[in-house]
């Protein structure tokens, strides 16, 4: 896909949305904040930004023809990219490039251009490969049409020697893509089969806790300031797309990792959460979630509502969190005292300055010694496993029932995970 490679000078954007009669215009407004935002992390320069009002959208150029002549126009300098809010279809793209002369791009090929330029590991090279296969497939019907339209005056005379040949090349376009697709998923499959081995055997010897957030909330400052670590920290979205993990030391013997995971972001098509699924594993298989969001973002109820919505479409939506309120330096303490109210079981801290940290490493620490209830199956023939129970938790009921020897205990979540298999009934969330 050529549009994902880097290019070498600066690119100069105007970016493009629509705005339906049905929507409220600050929530577009938002939108469009965050498409500059993401622009930005690209690295190129937004010289402005245009929204429609409309009924509906246009079939031919998504936004109105005259409009973007009109916006266009109206620019002191001449534009590289026109970026839109919304995804294309193939066909509008090619139209509007036509038309005006101008690369197009739109949200979803925005960001996988940044995921492109920001993977560095196998796994997240393979997974933006497969993101990449999957946005070009559907667009690739309108590619080749043009072989058809083209020789239409020879179909007179030449008959079906010529037709067809569009349709032909979108055949073997889409064979070519599906059989990537394949050999990508299966590789992806065998590394992932490789880290789930990896983290089962860490996870039999300690906790492991993930940061997830909305991109940008400020999740790797505080990874850095808990793990004493030095991960890249900008302000930029999806400045870090790798999982990153470091021991996490609480100062009582205790082993834990600290995983920081890629940032959600809004909108985010369901191909590109496929596709970074096995990046998301971390919070997927955490014992515990570190959820982090920013309190001084003025659309911070919706970004912890994206964030659940992606940690349930994963499979983690069970998983016990702690809330964070990240950033409280730049907020007036009554925004401050308004959050304690409406979450009273939320840490509010400033993972740039410090402030509360120790607050947030007693609340982990409480978490990890936290014990629960757990009634143990155990065949009489396992006597290490019966002495591991006696060892690791407080016994509150034993009996012997034929070979096995049944055992109501006291444990703490972690040291449990050795004895999964012994479980008969468990407490909830454990």
């Amino acid at each position: 896909m050529e549009r994902m490679e880097a290019h070498n000078t600066t690119q100069h954007t105007l970016l493009m949305g629509v705005c339906l009669s049905t929507e409220a215009l600050s929530l577009k407004d938002v939108s469009m904040d965050e498409l500059e935002r993401l622009a930005d992390t690209a690295g190129m320069k937004v010289r402005d930004r245009c929204v429609q009002r409309r009924q509906k959208i246009s079939g031919r150029t998504y936004v109105g023809q005259g409009f973007i002549g009109h916006c266009l126009e109206n620019m002191d300098d001449p534009i590289d990219v026109l970026i839109f809010d919304n995804d294309l279809t193939g066909s509008q793209a090619r139209n509007i490039e036509a038309l005006f002369e101008v690369e197009v791009m739109d949200r979803s090929e925005l960001i996988l251009k940044i995921f492109h330029n920001h993977a560095r590991t196998k796994e997240a090279r393979l997974q933006v490969r497969l993101a990449e296969l999957k946005y070009q497939l559907p667009k690739l019907r309108h590619m080749w049409s043009h072989l058809d339209r083209e020789r239409g005056s020879s179909r007179m005379g030449g008959g079906a020697a010529v037709r067809g040949m569009g349709e032909k090349q979108i055949e073997m376009d889409r064979q070519k893509v599906q059989r990537e697709i394949y050999e990508i998923e299966k590789d992806l499959k065998r590394l992932s089969r490789q880290l789930h081995t990896q983290r089962k055997l860490r996870k039999r010897t300690c906790w492991n806790i993930g940061l997830v957030g909305y991109t940008n909330t400020g999740k790797s400052t505080l990874f850095n300031r808990l793990t004493h670590s030095a991960v890249l920290v900008q302000d930029r979205l999806f400045a870090t797309l790798d999982t990153t993990s470091r021991s996490l030391n609480l100062g009582r013997g205790r082993d834990i990792i600290l995983s920081d995971t890629v940032g959600f972001v809004a909108g985010l098509p369901h191909h590109l959460v496929a596709s970074f699924r096995a990046t998301l594993k971390e919070a997927e298989e955490a014992d515990l979630l570190i959820h982090v969001a920013d309190i001084s973002d003025r659309d911070l109820e919706k970004h912890m509502a994206d964030v659940k919505g992606v940690l349930e479409e994963i499979g983690a939506g069970d998983i016990p969190y702690i809330r964070v309120f990240n950033k409280i330096d730049k907020v007036d303490p009554a925004v401050i005292r308004g959050m304690k109210r409406r979450y009273p079981d939320a840490h509010g801290i400033s993972a740039k300055n410090g402030t509360h940290i120790q607050g947030l490493l007693d609340e982990i620490e409480r978490r990890i010694n936290h014990s629960r209830t757990y009634e143990l199956k155990i065949p009489q023939g396992r006597p290490k496993i019966i002495s591991d129970v006696h060892a690791k938790g407080k016994i509150v009921n034993k009996a012997y029932d034929n070979d096995f020897v049944r055992i109501t205990v006291e444990m703490s979540p972690q040291d449990m995970h050795s004895l999964d298999q012994y479980v008969v009934n468990r407490p909830q969330g454990g």
